[in-house]
């Protein structure tokens, strides 16, 4: 099946402008350009994916010090409707989540309301688990998958919980689940332990986790049609998941509430520039710091060794490797009908993002091969 790729012009510096402004085409407005090869590249590249590796749309954004430097949509929102991806179009952003909610830690950290080394149930005191070893889980751990939580087996998309008392249910469910491993001694990914989170932001903050992070952190950063809340997002901008081979629009919406904090981000490449932007600046945005700069490299230092031998580390939330020499600090998503990758670059003040609403879209190649032209 072969998709027709529309793409959002990019428009003339404009040098005063914030990266998530645009005019009434949704054409983006950048003070600094891509390279002439590197723009030509990249649109090689995306328009060759679209045209033969079946996509329905992808979205690329690409931040260099702290301006957009290349920004477009490609291929279509739904196979159903033909409306062209754009670069306000807004993802299921899946496991890119995450390091909001580290962030919203850190906040709170800073805030004394949490401290990373506490045990999980002096904030949950009615946490349980059918194994005493829970007991032991720190703040710390839920963050970079040491807790010994297991994963998430049932997101329950096709019936999904809207209310705010969906967090606390959620950790109030885990009653008969056992860890698979003592804390703090092996790394096993875990969604769970994430989603667990959100209750003790709750307790600590007072607000519900999706409330706080846009009050806190959303807002602050301009990523004004962003929302861990789906519901609450403007129907205009929204793409639809693709899933099979062909790509056809699933039924289904990958949302539910109990699952905010590690999956239920909603955002645009244009919103999560500013993202990119704030992550290579010590957790600032233009005049904004939404974390000191001591809290915000805590996020990025190596908390835990998962490979050695290939270099890979986890901090807190956010993934350390090494790609052709280069350091990265990166996460990747994927849920039913979306595919999504976020890489920074520190030592280029480079940010990467890119988000594809077909779950079968190639994305290590793709990020792989837009880092190659990027690196040269």
């Amino acid at each position: 099946m072969k998709i027709v790729f529309v793409l959002a012009s990019m428009m003339l510096v404009q040098p005063h402008l914030s990266c998530n402004q645009h005019d009434s085409n949704s054409a983006l407005r950048v003070q600094e350009k891509a390279t002439l090869r590197e723009a030509d590249q990249l649109d090689k590249l995306f328009n060759r994916l679209i045209d033969s590796a079946r996509i329905p749309g992808i979205a690329v954004a690409i931040t260099r010090n702290d301006s957009v430097i290349y920004a477009k949509g490609f291929g279509v929102k739904s196979v159903e409707s033909k409306e062209p991806v754009e670069p306000v179009s807004l993802f299921h952003m899946a496991s890119v989540s995450k390091p909001f909610m580290a962030t919203v830690v850190m906040q709170l950290v800073e805030s004394g309301k949490i401290n990373l080394d506490e045990k999980l149930i002096s904030y949950l005191p009615y946490f349980k688990m059918a194994d005493d070893r829970f007991k032991e889980i720190t703040i710390r751990q839920m963050l970079n998958h040491t807790s010994g939580f297991p994963d998430v087996k049932d997101y329950e998309w096709e019936k999904p919980q809207l209310d705010t008392g969906a967090a606390e249910r959620y950790a109030r469910s885990l009653g008969n689940e056992r860890l698979v491993s003592a804390p703090g001694t092996e790394f096993h990914y875990s969604n769970m332990a994430f989603d667990v989170l959100a209750d003790v932001v709750a307790r600590t903050s007072g607000k519900s986790f999706e409330a706080y992070v846009k009050e806190n952190i959303l807002l602050p950063l301009q990523m004004n049609e962003s929302s861990f809340y789906q519901p609450e997002t403007k129907i205009a901008l929204r793409t639809s998941p693709h899933t099979g081979s062909p790509p056809v629009v699933s039924k289904t919406y990958p949302y539910n509430r109990r699952h905010a904090p590690s999956s239920t981000l909603n955002s645009s490449v244009i919103d999560m520039c500013n993202w990119a932007i704030t992550n290579l600046h010590e957790g600032k945005f233009k005049d904004i710091q939404i974390l000191k700069p001591g809290s915000h490299a805590l996020l990025m230092t190596p908390s835990f060794v998962i490979n050695k031998a290939d270099n890979v580390s986890v901090g807190l939330s956010w993934f350390l490797v090494t790609y052709k020499s280069h350091s990265l600090v990166s996460h990747s998503g994927g849920d039913l009908g979306y595919r999504s990758q976020f890489t920074l670059l520190p030592e280029k003040k480079l940010g990467v993002v890119i988000i594809a609403n077909w779950d079968e879209t190639p994305m290590t190649q793709i990020h792989d091969e837009v880092l190659d032209i990027l690196l040269d």
